[in-house]
């Protein structure tokens, strides 16, 4: 069976910044690989271009440009905020206002974005919302461990249920 659309796909991979020879972003370990549904917008749509076809055993090796992975960085996601959103209890929360800590915040309609602290300055707090890998050339390489069938209540659900996803 090869990867395609509504499979349920199981793979390993290294992420590299710009090429092989690029420093390591993120390692599967081999007890926890990466399982997904090819074709349904989980992952970056690059990436299943690159492993589609791909049948268990199959190793790959692939870069991506910046704007076919996450984007270049967006200046307007860089912006400063009120210091004193971070005072809780009437204290300011210093263990979150770390510069170099990504934290959990939200926007106006309350969904939940991550933000990098670039700078605290004395009245506000310089955070950067694009996505961590926003501006790198990617590189991956790894195996497809196994592919098969997706079962009509995970094509329903948009997820994987069994090992490597979602437990019932």
């Amino acid at each position: 069976m090869k990867a395609a659309a509504n499979k349920i796909v199981s793979l390993l991979y290294t992420l590299k910044e710009n090429n092989e020879q690029g420093p390591v972003i993120q390692v599967t370990p081999e007890d926890k690989p990466l399982v997904f549904i090819f074709g349904v917008g989980q992952l970056l749509p690059e990436f299943e271009r690159n492993i589609n076809g791909l049948g268990k055993g199959e190793k790959y090796a692939f870069s991506l440009k910046s704007s076919d992975g996450y984007g270049e960085k967006d200046p307007e996601a860089i912006v400063d905020v009120d210091k004193n959103i971070f005072v809780i209890d009437g204290k300011l929360a210093e263990d979150i206002l770390i510069v170099g800590k990504s934290i959990g915040m939200r926007n106006d309609q309350g969904q939940p974005m991550t933000a990098v602290v670039l700078e605290i300055k004395e009245d506000t707090v310089k955070l950067d919302f694009n996505h961590p890998m926003a501006g790198k050339d990617l590189h991956f390489s790894g195996e497809i461990l196994d592919v098969r069938d997706a079962t009509p209540e995970e094509l329903d659900h948009g997820h994987v249920h069994g090992p490597g996803g979602h437990q019932h």
